[in-house]
C-alpha cells in the first residue's frame, strides 16, 4: 500500500497534476482488492484520474507476480489513451523508483492487423458479395476482380498504399496508419478470426503481426485489450490473452452489453448458402444436402414476423435448423484436408464458415435448455439516392440468439479464478451498486465476495453546472417534434453556440442539424459529416460551434472549456421497446416478482443518461448547462430513479432562468 501511494504522489507531482482525495482512496481500494483477492466495484467521477489510480496498483502487483494483469476497455479511444498517453507519462515519472522496467502491451482482435499471408496472395478471392474487390498482380499492382487495373480509383490507391505500408510497418496495427483508409480497403489486407489459418498452419505465422502482438502480451506485465477480447478469452476458451490473475475493467458500465454482443449469434439463409458455395469452390465436396437445408430454412422462416420468439423455434423451424446442422456436420467431415496437405486459405475459410453454421444451429436447437433468447430480425437495406429502407415481413429473416443473462457466464468465466476490479464514472444509481452487480453475476446464491466504493469527484457540480428539464414539453413521440426543435434553437441562440446536442437516433440528429442550419447563424457539425476525431477536434477548437450526434458521442467525448458550455439531450435513452432481448429479460424479472421495467429498461437508461450528462463538466473550471428535452424526467413516476444516477447539478424547470444563465456564459 505504501509503495503504491508513494508512486502515485511522485507521478502526480512530476506530471504537474493535483493531488486528489478520490484518487488516493481509489488506489487504496484497488490495492486492498488485489491483496485480499476480492472483487471491487469502484465508481470514480469525472476528473478523479482513475486510470492512474488503477495503473499504479497494477504496476506494484507486477513487481511481485509471475502473471500479467489485464486492462479491458469498451472503446478503442480509451485503449489508445492508456497506451499512447497515460502509461508512457506514468512510467517516465516513476521509473527512478522502480526496481525494474515495466512492460505494457496492447492486444487487439486479428482484424485490426495486416495479414501478411493475405497480402502475399494466400487467400483466394471469394465472390463479390464477400468483399473481394481486387486480386494482386505479379508486379504487386492491384487489379480489379474483373480484370481491369484499379490503381487509378481512390479505393485502388488505398490498397496499393496498404500493401506498401505492410512492407515497412513494425506492428501492422491499423491505428498506426496515418492517414487512415476506408473499411472497404482495409478488408483487402486483413482477415477475421474465421478466415485465419491459425499459428499451427499458416506459413507466415512466425512473422504474423497478430501473433507477434499476442507474444508480446504473454511476456508483458500489463496487457491492454477490449471487452470483447476479454469475453472471448473467458467464455470460449480461446487463448487470445495470456493467463492473468488480475483484471481491471474500465468503462465497466458497458461490460454486460459488450459481453452479450460478443456471445450473441445470427443464422441466415444467406450464411448457409455462402458456406455451401465456399465449400464447393475450395474443397470440391458435394453440397446438395446443404443447399437443400438452406431452402428448407428459407421456407420455415419466410413471413415470420420480426421480433421475439417467446417459445423458441416452431416445429417446422426446428426441423429446418436440424437439417442445416446435420448437413454442415457432414460437409465438415467431407472437407477435411489430407494429412500432408499444405495450408490452404480457401479451405480454411470454407471450414470456418461451416463450423460457424454448425455451432449456431446447435445453439438454436438447445436454446430452451440453455436459457437463451431467440428472435427474428430483418436488416435495413441501403439504396443509393433513397437511403436506408425499413424492412417488412416479406424480406428475408435472420434468426438471432443471445443469452437471457450473461451473469452466469461472467461468474464462471471471469470472476471465478482471478481478482476483478470494475470501474466507471457511472456504476451506481444513487448510492446503490446492486443493479450493476446483479447484471454481472455478483448477486445471488454462490456469488463471489465483492465490495464497492464511490470515491467521488473533484468537481463542485452545484456551482459548476445546471440541470434544466423542459417539463412543459409534451412527452416525446416518434422523431423530434417542432416544439423540441424550437426549444433547442432557443437554447443554442442563448448560448451563442458551444453546444453538444445528443440524440437518440442518427436520423433525429441529421434532421435537427438540417433544419437548424437554416435558422441559426452558428456553425453546426453533424455526426457523419467527417470522421469522429475530426468533428470533435473542430468542436473543441471553435468555441461557438455546435456538434450534433448520437450514441457514440454520449460517452468518451472529453472537451473542456467554453467549447462545451451546453449539452442538450433530446430524450431519455431507453432501449427500444420492441428490442427482443430487453423484452425477454424484463419478462424474466417480472416472473420472479421484480419490476422488469425498472430493472432492465430504466436501469439501462439511467446509466446512459448519466454518461451523456457527464460530457458537460470535464475540469474544475468548466461551467455550463445540461438541458433535457424529455419532460418524463420531471413528470414520470420513474423520473426520480433516473435523476438519482446524475451528478448533483443545481436543477430547474424555469426556461427563463436557463436562457439568462446561458447568455451570461456566452458573454
Amino acid at each position: 500500500m505504501d509503495l503504491a501511494l508513494e508512486l502515485l504522489d511522485s507521478a502526480v507531482t512530476t506530471m504537474g497534476g493535483q493531488k486528489r482525495d478520490g484518487q488516493h482512496e481509489m488506489v487504496r481500494r484497488v490495492v486492498g482488492a488485489i491483496d485480499n483477492n476480492e472483487h471491487l466495484l469502484v465508481q470514480a467521477g469525472t476528473g478523479t484520474g482513475k486510470s492512474l489510480a488503477y495503473l499504479v496498483p497494477l504496476i506494484v502487483h507486477a513487481l511481485d507476480s509471475d502473471k500479467p494483469s489485464v486492462i479491458a476497455t469498451a472503446t478503442l479511444a480509451l485503449q489508445a489513451q492508456i497506451v499512447g498517453r497515460d502509461v508512457p507519462r506514468l512510467l517516465a515519472a516513476i521509473e527512478p523508483l522502480l526496481p525494474r522496467p515495466i512492460d505494457v502491451a496492447l492486444v487487439k482482435g486479428r482484424s485490426n492487423y495486416v495479414c501478411r499471408h493475405k497480402v502475399d496472395g494466400g487467400f483466394p478471392a471469394e465472390d463479390a458479395g464477400e468483399g473481394a474487390l481486387f486480386t494482386l498482380g505479379e508486379d504487386t499492382s492491384v487489379v480489379h476482380a474483373g480484370g481491369q487495373a484499379g490503381a487509378t480509383s481512390a479505393l485502388g490507391k488505398e490498397v496499393i498504399r496498404l500493401r506498401e505500408w505492410a512492407q515497412e510497418t513494425e506492428t501492422g496495427d491499423r491505428d498506426e496508419l496515418m492517414p487512415g483508409v476506408t473499411d472497404r480497403a482495409w478488408r483487402q489486407v486483413s482477415v477475421t478470426s474465421m478466415e485465419c489459418l491459425g499459428a499451427q498452419k499458416c506459413p507466415l505465422a512466425e512473422t504474423c503481426f497478430s501473433e507477434l502482438a499476442r507474444a508480446r502480451g504473454a511476456d508483458a506485465d500489463i496487457v491492454v485489450t477490449n471487452h470483447a477480447m476479454l469475453a472471448i478469452s473467458a467464455f470460449e476458451g480461446i487463448a487470445v490473452l495470456p493467463d492473468y490473475d488480475v483484471v481491471v475493467v474500465d468503462e465497466a458500465h458497458e461490460l454486460q452489453d459488450r459481453v452479450t454482443g460478443a456471445v450473441s449469434g445470427q443464422l441466415s439463409v444467406q450464411m448457409v448458402r455462402s458456406a455451401a458455395s465456399s465449400a464447393r469452390k475450395h474443397t470440391a465436396i458435394n453440397i446438395e444436402a446443404l443447399t437443400t437445408a438452406a431452402t428448407a430454412l428459407e421456407n420455415a422462416i419466410a413471413g415470420v414476423p420480426t421480433g421475439l420468439l417467446p417459445n423458441g423455434l416452431s416445429d417446422a423451424q426446428g426441423q429446418a435448423v436440424a437439417m442445416v446442422r446435420d448437413a454442415a456436420r457432414t460437409a465438415l467431415s467431407d472437407s477435411k484436408p489430407d494429412g500432408g496437405a499444405a495450408a490452404d486459405g480457401g479451405r480454411a475459410i470454407a471450414r470456418s464458415r461451416l463450423n460457424l453454421v454448425l455451432d449456431l444451429s446447435d445453439r438454436l436447437l438447445a436454446a430452451g435448455e440453455a436459457r437463451e433468447v431467440v428472435w427474428t430480425s430483418r436488416p435495413s437495406t441501403f439504396t443509393p439516392g433513397q437511403g436506408y429502407q425499413k424492412p417488412d415481413d416479406a424480406d428475408p429473416a435472420v434468426l438471432n440468439i443471445a443469452p437471457l443473462s450473461v451473469a452466469g457466464k461472467l461468474r464462471e468465466g471471469l470472476f471465478a479464478d482471478r481478482t476483478v476490479v470494475l470501474t466507471s464514472a457511472t456504476l451506481a444509481i444513487g448510492e446503490s451498486f446492486q443493479a450493476t452487480a446483479g447484471g454481472l453475476g455478483l448477486l445471488g446464491p454462490g456469488a463471489p465476495a465483492w465490495s464497492s466504493a464511490d470515491v467521488g469527484s473533484p468537481f463542485d457540480y452545484q456551482r459548476q453546472g445546471m440541470l434544466y428539464v423542459a417539463a412543459h414539453l409534451a412527452k416525446p413521440g416518434f422523431g423530434t417534434s417542432p416544439e423540441q426543435l424550437a426549444e433547442l434553437q432557443a437554447l443554442i441562440e442563448a448560448a451563442g453556440g458551444g453546444t453538444l446536442a445528443l440524440f437518440s437516433s442518427r436520423r433525429a440528429a441529421e434532421e435537427a442539424a438540417e433544419k437548424l442550419r437554416k435558422t441559426l447563424t452558428v456553425k453546426i457539425l453533424c455526426q457523419g459529416d467527417s470522421s469522429m476525431a475530426s468533428l470533435i477536434k473542430t468542436f473543441a477548437d471553435e468555441p461557438d460551434t455546435c456538434l450534433f450526434g448520437t450514441m457514440s458521442l454520449w460517452q468518451g467525448v472529453d472537451v473542456q472549456g467554453a467549447s462545451c458550455r451546453l449539452v442538450v439531450i433530446d430524450r431519455i435513452p431507453f432501449p427500444r421497446p420492441d428490442d427482443p432481448l430487453v423484452t425477454a429479460r424484463a419478462r424474466a424479472v417480472a416472473s420472479s416478482g421484480g419490476d422488469g421495467f425498472i430493472a432492465i429498461s430504466a436501469t439501462h437508461a439511467a446509466i446512459r443518461l448519466a454518461q451523456g450528462v457527464g460530457r458537460l463538466i470535464r475540469s474544475t473550471t468548466d461551467r455550463g448547462v445540461v438541458a433535457v428535452l424529455d419532460s418524463r424526467l420531471a413528470n414520470a413516476s420513474y423520473g426520480g430513479f433516473l435523476r438519482a444516477a446524475l451528478p448533483p447539478f443545481w436543477a430547474t424547470r424555469d426556461r427563463a432562468v436557463v436562457l439568462e444563465a446561458l447568455k451570461r456564459l456566452a458573454a
